[in-house]
């Protein structure tokens, strides 16, 4: 499912116009996102939550020439999804 596809999806589910649920999805990921480039972790009740983790520089190798590169360090995000979400996928 892509972006347009939920979209389509929770405007036919609540009935709302598709452009105004376009921008509420905006409006909830840049919420999420604002959260999570400050450090903060966002927990959906029932869904999961969002948090960043940071992973360490390294040493990895380039495929093609088998030559060593340095791996810069970085922030990543992680999602743990909640026991509800989990219960659903698994058809408990």
């Amino acid at each position: 499912m892509n972006k347009q596809e939920l979209v389509e999806a929770v405007a036919t589910k609540t009935g709302d116009s598709r452009t105004a649920t376009g921008e509420l999805i905006d409006a909830v990921i840049a919420a999420i996102t604002g959260e999570l480039t400050k450090g903060k972790t966002v927990q959906l009740i029932g869904f999961g939550s969002f948090s960043t983790g940071a992973r360490a520089a390294r040493v990895g190798r380039n495929p093609a020439t088998g030559a060593e590169i340095q791996i810069p360090a970085a922030k990543t995000v992680k999602f743990t999804a909640g026991k509800a979400f989990k219960d659903a996928v698994n058809g408990a």
